[in-house]
């Protein structure tokens, strides 16, 4: 049923912002990039081949992005132009990673040395972003044999989750504010006061690809840390083995459970278990996670349910979103997001990973 259901999805998707280049769109260029490296099936590398060019312009540039937004989520995507340039040698997918690596060399930093979320968001470091930067960075350092690049990830990873972690929960906030001017900071901690799934199922997500893209000596220096979350993570599975929205809130009323971070963590910790960060998880999670949330309709559709659309923090369309756990409950709740497709993909891909080695087939 999966297969059919990925199938679908990407024969129809859309862009999900009109054609810009979106981290959206990258959640499930990286899903393909995984179901084709567990598989060796060239139709999700078809996929991912049609989607990614259609982005591309002549230059080249990518459809839609501008350096001077210096937007972090815009670097998310480019995992795809990295992963098509190594199949393929065509040029123009390097080219187009060299224009994401430029923002970086130029991206506003915090005086502690982390990429600002956004130009619009100064000085604030959010969860999501450690996810939507470090593995493009570390991968980059790798294609263009800079390793500088790679020391630099590494170091604003442990700056950022310093400045995040919470004591009291063991958990990570979803945003710090180095400034401290913002209505949802604290004016002490510069921490955000709620734990939103999503933002840590990001900061797993970051995690264990870095570790797997630095390898085990690099990664020492967050390896506890990294270990440590994903058990505290575990530990707070709702019965049905997935996680909530406001993850550490089970009593708050109308919390729910999430499907995109519950995806997010079910694949962090499949691949942690691969790279040893964590001993066997003896739950079958993603069996739980498709049983939940993927249905089929009488029509034959196949939908998967239960994805938060989006939350983050300050102004935002007319609205300020203020980091209280009762902000995160109003976000309407949607179905077949990107954000939740997306790591579903990664998480079977993840789980073929396990099974026997199968030769991936040429590109084409």
């Amino acid at each position: 049923m999966l297969t059919e259901f990925f199938e679908r999805y990407v024969t129809v998707y859309q862009p999900y912002k009109g054609g810009n280049w979106c981290y959206e769109d990258g959640l499930i260029y990286r899903g393909l990039e995984l179901l084709h490296m567990a598989t060796g099936d060239n139709r999700w590398l078809s996929h991912l081949k049609r989607l990614v060019d259609a982005r591309i312009l002549s230059g080249p540039r990518l459809s839609g992005y501008a350096l001077t937004e210096y937007n972090i989520d815009n670097i998310r995507p480019g995992g795809a132009l990295l992963y098509l340039d190594m199949l393929t040698g065509d040029p123009r997918y390097l080219a187009c990673a060299d224009l994401l690596a430029d923002q970086l060399a130029s991206h506003p930093r915090t005086k502690s040395g982390v990429y600002w979320h956004k130009a619009r968001y100064p000085w604030q470091i959010w969860l999501d972003g450690l996810y939507m930067a470090a593995p493009f960075q570390i991968a980059y350092a790798h294609a263009r044999n800079q390793p500088e690049l790679i020391s630099d990830s590494l170091n604003q990873i442990g700056i950022a989750l310093k400045a995040t972690y919470v004591p009291e929960t063991g958990l990570y906030a979803h945003a710090f504010d180095e400034a401290r001017k913002q209505d949802w900071a604290d004016p002490w901690t510069g921490r955000s006061q709620a734990h939103w799934a999503r933002a840590l199922g990001w900061l797993c997500m970051c995690l264990v690809d870095v570790a797997d893209l630095v390898g085990p000596a690099a990664f020492a220096p967050l390896r506890q840390r990294t270990t440590d979350l994903l058990n505290r993570i575990l530990e707070l599975r709702t019965q049905n083995g997935l996680w909530l929205q406001v993850i550490d809130a089970p009593d708050l009323e109308g919390n729910y459970i999430e499907s995109s971070a519950s995806a997010m963590f079910v694949y962090a910790l499949k691949r942690a278990e691969r790279l040893d960060l964590i001993g066997p998880v003896r739950e079958d999670l993603l069996s739980g996670l498709i049983d939940y949330s993927v249905r089929k309709a009488p029509d034959g559709a196949i939908r998967m349910s239960g994805i938060c659309e989006v939350a983050g923090l300050g102004g935002f369309e007319e609205k300020y979103r203020d980091g209280t756990p009762e902000y995160y409950l109003s976000e309407p709740v949607v179905d077949n997001d990107p954000k939740g497709v997306g790591p579903l993909m990664m998480c079977v891909a993840t789980s073929l990973m396990d099974q026997p080695a199968r030769s991936t087939v040429a590109a084409p």
